[in-house]
Formats: C-alpha cells, structure tokens, sequence
C-alpha cells in the first residue's frame, strides 16, 4: 500500500455508504463500545450526531474512501494533560500497515493539536496481539496496569 494513499480528515456525512461498510461488519464493532451499524441512516446520524461534534475523531481514508476511525479522547481537571487513542479498521484492510500508519499520523497530529497533552496512551486486550502489535510498531512502549 503506497503511504501517500492514507489521510485522516474529520468525517463528513457523505461518509455513511463507506462508513457502512466498516461499521456493519461484527467483527470490526465487536471491540468498540457502540453498536453494529444496520443501515445508511444510522451510519449517518452516528457522524451526525457522535464523529463530528467528537473533539478529535478522525476517518482514516485510503484515497477520501473511508475505511476506518482513530480518535483521541482527551482528558479533563488533573488528567487534562493526557489522552486516551482508540481506532478501529476495517478487516479487508487489516495487516497491511495501514492502522499503524494512521496511529503514528494521528500521534504526530495530536501533539500540534493539544499541546498541553505530554501522554498519549492506548489499551489493547490480552488478546487483541494485532492491536499490541499495531502500537508498538507505533512507537508505544508496553506497560503494565
């Protein structure tokens, strides 16, 4: 996959066929904290009303075509200077280093963004080892809880 064929953009609601897609699929939402889409319409108004007021949720994109999300989720009062990273992708783009490169645009971004963020951190499950793997070739070190 040529790297320059990968952005992060903020979503738009012409998103929601390809949004679909990658959000329809149980296999993609069954680690997120939000249903599995069933139609254009929810897929719509989850940009509507959840991806584009959301502070930093990006669509990762291979050529404007949505096939992904990565969002940071920043903290408040005494943990405001830290910021949780979560993405997701769909699983006919999976293990061609696409989600690693959309994490390290997405860290770099973040930075600029927020600069009062000096943490950036992620979880993945035990048994999530392709999501372990996608951090540390990230350049995230492993920690324990």
């Amino acid at each position: 996959m040529d790297p320059s064929r990968i952005t992060l953009r903020p979503f738009k609601l012409s998103d929601a066929a390809d949004m679909l897609v990658w959000a329809g699929d149980d296999r993609v939402t069954r680690s997120l904290r939000w249903k599995t889409l069933t139609s254009k319409d929810e897929a719509l108004a989850f940009i509507e009303q959840v991806c584009i007021p959301h502070p930093w949720r990006r669509s990762i994109c291979i050529d404007d075509c949505s096939i992904g999300f990565v969002s940071v989720f920043p903290g408040s009062g005494d943990d405001r200077c830290r910021t949780d990273l979560g993405y997701e992708i769909g699983v006919e783009y999976l293990g061609q280093g696409i989600t690693t490169r959309a994490v390290k645009m997405a860290t770099a971004q973040v930075f600029n963004d927020f600069p009062e963020i000096v943490r950036l951190q992620a979880f993945a499950s035990v048994e999530n080892k392709a999501s372990q793997r996608v951090l540390e070739r990230a350049g995230f070190v492993k920690r324990d809880c």
